[in-house]
């Protein structure tokens, strides 16, 4: 029954790519796509460039960016023990945005004048807000043994990175507040071959790490005692999962903006896809999840005959709202952490 899930799953995933890869401002039979996927040269010249050199890369984006938001909520759920803890949660998104508020409100049209490109001085900034905000919380976690004290702190810096935003929104200009609401908002979109190497690069690498904690996050499910007598060391794990599921919020939001509720809600979808706690089959079908999810909202976002797409973070919340009041309502029949 879980290979036929399983199946299930790798089956919607090539259905949703030749979705998104058909349907737009502009629609494109699928015999057309699957020639230009095939590298045959297009007979319209326009239909080639819409295919090759936009939509494929935004739609390998947010696959990427679905599995990697949605595998750094698993490793944070598992790690604090909580069904309500995300990528979100411990300010990492925050300080990424803090970063890129630095370059677009502060910095502004100077970051050009230091030899950065501008869209690289944006990438820059909110990787490194986010790796700030991620030395932090393992400084504390050296000094707070609590994970849930832990927690705490993560949303009092995310808080403080909220607060240092807010100021920059006000003494800034309205160009400056303009572009950093539309870059908040999150995009698949404008993504390139070039920009989509370095996300897969980095993204990609994170993931193949987190397959090798599968062993100790299905020790730490049963609790942190048994985990000490299985051999884990309780507070090296929780600092690289902590590390790990930054890096992969990191990359996502430097490149696609803050995107909410997916790394949330994707984990306990799989979860009661599967039945089952395993991060053995878990881990993997969150990350084919949270693609296929990425898929979704890609092509929900489609405005037809227009070419303006929606705000991802328009759309999350109408997929994840929904499921996370069913997780609040019906928590005792879940049995996540089992």
């Amino acid at each position: 029954m879980k290979t036929l899930r399983f199946v299930i799953l790798l089956t919607a995933l090539p259905l949703l790519f030749f979705a998104c890869m058909m349907w737009g401002s502009v629609d494109i039979p699928a015999s057309e796509v699957l020639r230009a996927l095939a590298g045959q040269q297009l007979d319209n010249p326009v239909w080639q460039v819409i295919l090759i050199e936009s939509r494929l890369p935004m739609t390998l984006c947010a696959m990427l960016a679905g599995a990697t938001l949605s595998v750094a909520g698993l490793l944070l759920q598992t790690t604090f023990n909580n069904p309500l803890a995300g990528p979100s949660i411990l300010g990492i998104s925050s300080g990424a945005s803090l970063g890129v508020a630095i370059v677009m409100l502060l910095l502004g049209a100077s970051v050009t004048t230091l030899g950065f490109g501008y869209y690289a001085a944006v990438v820059g900034g909110a990787m490194a807000g986010a790796m700030l905000i991620m030395v932090v919380l393992l400084l504390f976690s050296g000094i707070v043994r609590s994970t849930a004290m832990l927690l705490i702190v993560g949303i009092l810096v995310g808080y403080l990175t909220s607060s240092g935003i807010a100021l920059l929104n006000f003494f800034s200009t309205q160009e400056g507040v303009h572009s950093f609401v539309i870059w908040g908002m999150g995009s698949f979109s404008g993504m390139t071959w070039s920009r989509l190497g370095i996300f897969a690069a980095i993204g990609l690498t994170a993931l193949l790490l987190s397959l090798l904690l599968i062993k100790p996050l299905n020790a730490m499910l049963l609790g942190s005692r048994y985990a000490e007598s299985m051999g884990v060391n309780i507070r090296r794990t929780r600092n690289s999962l902590m590390l790990l599921s930054g890096l992969l919020t990191a990359v996502t939001t430097a490149f696609c903006g803050p995107i909410g509720f997916i790394g949330l809600v994707v984990p306990h979808i799989a979860r009661m896809f599967l039945h089952t706690s395993n991060h053995r089959r878990l881990l993997p079908a969150t990350a084919l999840t949270g693609s296929a999810v990425g898929l979704l909202c890609t092509l929900l976002s489609v405005l037809p005959s227009r070419a303006e797409v929606i705000p991802v973070n328009a759309i999350t919340p109408i997929i994840g709202i929904p499921i996370i009041i069913y997780i609040i309502v019906a928590r005792k029949r879940l049995h996540y952490f089992n």
